[in-house]
């Protein structure tokens, strides 16, 4: 990806913190570019940053060291061009599905009048498959559907970026598959660039076009890039009858199992890539099979409000 093709550009990303022998680097040279539209997941052991690193790009944190850019401007704090999906579904209790989706979408536009803001939060409402849950407060909700509430809040304010972080982790198999569904439905409708953290291999391969994998803390850093060379139109159904499918798992669970912790102990080295980032790999190819030009949608166009 050329650097003119960048919309997100992370620099040199550090992150220390004071400890009892002076000083603990959690990861250091963190360097990686998304492109518009693009869906990027970063997976890696406890410990490795990936959460700091998600709320450097969300601006709820500031790094040590090193640069963030979005769209030809500097990350410097929190702001509407990013929305967040945490791990909680972090919803007011006292307001309604509508409530907490209009709650987002006035802080966007405020001079929308309610009839305007309604309007919106049902279309994004109803895209997360919530139609006639509108009215029920967060207790009156499984934990699929307070999830759903917040990616429908998350995507209601129309954000440049998505910051998803384990947003499933705590749902049961059925519950995760088909909210990824949604998501997959969603992203696909308004060619939205997310960037994820996940556990879950099978789903990075799902959801991702690229996968970033991060070698253990401390001293944490990406040691690859894999990309995704499975077709964009995959779905949990048909993904795993594609002999590429566990050629690409298989490459992400020897990292996450062997070469993540050899890594970090410097008994093989994947990151020294020619110019000095971390090496691209598409474990998915047959040997002479050329690497894929990646597809990303174009960008979606908006009137003037």
């Amino acid at each position: 990806m050329s650097v003119k093709d960048t919309f997100l550009r992370v620099e040199g990303l550090a992150k220390r913190f004071p400890s009892s022998k002076g000083e603990l680097t959690v990861f250091d040279k963190v360097d990686f570019g998304i492109a518009r539209g693009e869906f990027v997941c970063i997976i890696g052991h406890s410990g490795c940053g990936k959460t700091t690193i998600l709320n450097v790009l969300a601006g709820l944190e500031q790094p040590s060291g090193g640069f963030v850019f979005m769209d030809g401007r500097e990350v410097s704090g929190p702001g509407l061009e990013r929305g967040v999906v945490f791990q909680g579904h972090a919803l007011m209790p006292w307001m309604t599905v509508m409530g907490n989706v209009s709650f987002a979408v006035r802080s966007r536009w405020p001079s929308w009048n309610r009839a305007k803001v309604e309007a919106h939060a049902r279309r994004f409402i109803d895209l997360v498959g919530l139609s006639g849950a509108e009215h029920k407060k967060p207790a009156e909700l499984s934990g699929g559907m307070k999830q759903r509430v917040g990616i429908a809040r998350a995507f209601a304010i129309e954000p440049k970026m998505l910051l998803l972080d384990e947003p499933f982790g705590a749902l049961d198999a059925l519950t995760r598959g088909v909210i990824q569904d949604e998501l997959l439905k969603i992203c696909a409708e308004t060619h939205q660039t997310v960037f994820m953290i996940t556990h879950d291999v099978d789903e990075a391969i799902l959801l991702a076009d690229r996968i970033l994998l991060m070698s253990n803390g401390p001293n944490a850093r990406i040691a690859e890039v894999v990309r995704n060379t499975l077709p964009r139109d995959r779905t949990r159904l048909t993904i795993h009858h594609d002999p590429q499918f566990y050629k690409i798992r298989n490459h992400l669970v020897d990292f996450l199992v062997h070469r993540s912790k050899l890594i970090q102990q410097g008994g093989v080295d994947t990151a020294a890539g020619a110019s000095g980032g971390p090496v691209e790999v598409s474990p998915g190819l047959e040997p002479d099979q050329p690497d894929p030009v990646p597809t990303v949608p174009a960008p979606r166009l908006h009137a003037v409000r």
